[in-house]
């Protein structure tokens, strides 16, 4: 097991490569070892390599081959014309902590590979030809990408076809863009888990949507924040399909934009959608298809999920299916359901104990007050915790006030003690934080209070919404734990545009 060093200004591919003073100057040289099982690669931080490495060798299961970096200063970045990363073929292999940007393909690519982990690795400006995924696998089984950012790339955030095994954990996405361009797109693959990521199309150019699930197999969406795009999950064709407790919202541009949609392309069996906040957007969940196709939809179960602010239904159902609709919040003035009436005559989609409430964020702060209070009450010996939950600030009207609410209101600690530690990017200190967003400026406390005030000379000229997020993170008081979501505000141009 050999670690090789790597150091773009420093090294030489004369040395030997095995330590930190006789450094290789380039990945090509690496390309020319023959890496064995637990030997590691590690790129030295602050240098910039101008090449695509190719991955051609295996580790084993107990002994992967890993690419990382090491060192003080930013991250290592490679740049290139083709890939960032490519492999054929190689199996048991883990790539972290660096940065790939500005690349002709696809940032990480690998084909019929088996195995491999991706972590903490940024990959930005890829794919300039719009026909590669910033982040593709084909042909390969069990694939892991987590804790990684993809930022303004063209094409697909994530390309995945034909692969076995995929869990996305934890990952951004913002502003895949193209004209063909998702998130997330997966196709013919199967044993999916997609959970914790933060997925955000509401900038992109793209006029396609946030994660777009073709033919899957056995997959599991959960805990994400889906924002933007013409749809949140397009799942049209599936089995087995598990689509619970994500927040997806901003979806919009189309007469057909939905939050989940499926039977448009194909037989769609036992989906399970439950526990989702879906709102401002257009249709919530559509079992829809073409006309005068012969697809069936059967088991489409779609319960405790909390609807509002939608132009159309919660659900609209309008080819035949079989399923049900249950146990649903929807706010007041958004409309439950849009049911053909051939399919409410033939009784094949039941809908009961669904209820409407005024004010859906009263409702959803109520339930999370309850659900901390169980937690403490059943978990006293659980280790101190803290978790941050995903804010909204809608604005319907403006009179040059700020908007004012709390980011902590529905975190929760186990020691009662949240401190708002990072707003975007920066630390907030004593006396608070100010940033000057895409549509207005807000200032925070360390409370986690804050005051958002409009510029509507930054609104675009026409009816509609636009929205704006901001990651923020707290911690227990004394760092010892801590978590991080976003606040995202929605600001409905209705009347306040002339």
């Amino acid at each position: 097991m050999t670690i090789y060093y790597v150091n773009s200004t420093t090294g030489s591919d004369g040395n030997n490569g095995t330590n930190q003073t006789s450094a290789f100057a380039t990945l090509s040289k690496v390309e020319s070892l023959k890496l064995k099982p637990g030997d590691s690669v590690l790129l030295a931080k602050g240098s910039v390599f101008n090449e695509q490495f190719d991955i051609k060798y295996s580790g084993t299961e107990s002994a992967p081959i890993k690419i990382g970096s090491y060192g003080t200063g930013s991250t290592p970045v490679i740049h290139s014309n083709g890939d960032g990363i490519h492999s054929l073929y190689a199996s048991n292999i883990v790539i972290e902590n660096l940065k790939i940007s500005n690349i002709g393909g696809a940032g990480i690519y690998g084909g019929s590979v088996t195995n491999w982990t991706v972590r903490n690795v940024d990959i930005a400006k890829t794919g300039m030809s719009e026909s590669a995924g910033a982040v593709t696998f084909r042909s390969s089984t069990n694939v892991t990408v987590e804790s990684s950012k993809i930022s303004d790339v063209k094409g697909d955030g994530f390309w995945i076809e034909k692969v076995a095994g995929v869990k996305l954990l934890n990952n951004t996405v913002t502003s895949a863009n193209g004209s063909t361009a998702d998130a997330v797109q997966m196709n013919d693959s199967s044993n999916i888990l997609i959970k914790g990521n933060h997925l955000d199309q509401t900038d992109a150019s793209s006029p396609k949507g946030v994660i777009a699930l073709v033919r899957p197999t056995n997959a599991v969406v959960e805990d994400n924040v889906l924002t933007g795009g013409g749809f949140g999950i397009s799942a049209q064709a599936g089995k087995t399909v598990a689509i619970r407790d994500n927040d997806i919202s901003g979806f919009h541009g189309y007469s057909w934009s939905f939050a989940v949609g499926l039977g448009d392309q194909g037989n769609a069996r036992d989906y399970d959608i439950s526990g989702n906040h879906i709102h401002d957007g257009a249709w919530g969940v559509a079992v829809s298809g073409p006309i005068g196709a012969s697809y069936t939809r059967t088991n489409i179960k779609v319960h405790d999920n909390t609807f509002d602010d939608l132009s159309q239904a919660a659900l609209k159902v309008d080819r035949p299916a079989s399923g049900s609709f249950y146990n649903n919040t929807i706010e007041s003035g958004t409309t439950a359901t849009s049911i053909s009436p051939s399919i409410t005559d033939a009784h094949t989609f039941t809908v009961s104990g669904n209820h409407t409430v005024a004010n859906v964020e009263t409702t959803l702060a109520s339930a999370d007050t309850k659900v901390a209070a169980a937690t403490t009450t059943t978990e006293v010996a659980a280790d101190a915790a803290v978790v941050a939950v995903h804010d909204n600030l809608k604005i319907f009207t403006d009179n040059g006030e700020a908007h004012r609410g709390n980011l902590l209101e529905n975190d929760t600690s186990d020691n009662d003690t949240l401190v708002l530690r990072r707003f975007g990017d920066e630390s907030v200190g004593k006396h608070g934080l100010t940033l000057t967003g895409d549509y207005g400026v807000i200032h925070v406390d360390r409370e986690g209070n804050y005051a958002y005030t409009l510029d509507e000379t930054k609104l675009p000229s026409h009816d509609g919404h636009v929205s704006e997020s901001f990651s923020y993170g707290v911690d227990d008081g004394n760092s010892h734990h801590s978590d991080g979501d976003t606040l995202t505000v929605y600001i409905h141009m209705d009347g306040l545009v002339s």
